[in-house]
């Protein structure tokens, strides 16, 4: 006999499983509320479900935590442009195009990390869940690496160096505006020209 789908599910639930309606909870928490405060109980009154019933389909509250984290920041990179393939167009105008969804990318998300600060445990959950190449830090050094490959950089173009320099400039962007509490001026056009001008320097003085 096959078990008794909880009743949050038979009212219209569809297909879903409860696992993977908890973690859908969860990441409609996480983009509504933020990290700060959540609790594996608070998840549970949304869902509908008793406090333990989360503990029959994951291992720890950080496993589901961790979950809906990646849930949230999957839903935020669908909302993205898609980034440029190494060969088409200009470097230069490709590396403008990976800061601008870099800066977009950490606006979305970063809020939600820094409730979790605390929580390193759901941190690094979060962080085995990724997969290889998954990540826009690893897309990047992979599009500037293929570029390489490609003869468009020189063999020995500093692609690490580059790729810590665009990723520190879009977190440092978003984060000094959310623990100061001042928006100020965000990065314009101009800004990422700049930096663009100075990672393309960079990248191949030796």
């Amino acid at each position: 006999m096959s078990p008794r789908k909880a009743a949050v599910l038979r009212d219209g639930g569809g297909e879903q499983s409860l696992r993977d309606h908890l973690i859908a909870t969860a990441e409609r928490v996480i983009a509504e509320r933020g990290t700060v405060g959540l609790t594996v109980r608070g998840i549970a009154r949304e869902a509908g479900v008793a406090d333990g019933v989360l503990y029959n389909h994951f291992a720890d509250k950080e496993e589901l935590l961790a979950y809906g984290l990646r849930a949230h920041v999957r839903r935020a990179e669908q909302g993205l442009s898609d980034l440029p393939r190494p060969g088409d167009g200009s470097i230069e105008d490709n590396l403008r195009a990976y800061v601008i969804y870099g800066l977009a990318m950490h606006q979305a998300i970063v809020p939600a990390f820094t409730g979790l600060y605390s929580q390193p445990k759901v941190l690094a959950r979060f962080a085995e869940l990724g997969e290889p190449g998954e990540d826009w830090r690893d897309r990047l050094r992979g599009y500037l690496r293929a570029e390489v490959e490609r003869g468009r950089l020189a063999p020995a173009a500093k692609v690490d160096a580059a790729a810590r320099m665009i990723v520190g400039f879009c977190h440092e962007s978003v984060m000094a505006a959310l623990f100061h509490e001042v928006a100020g001026p965000e990065p314009d056009q101009a800004d990422v020209d700049d930096l663009v001008t100075v990672v393309l320097h960079g990248i191949v003085s030796s």
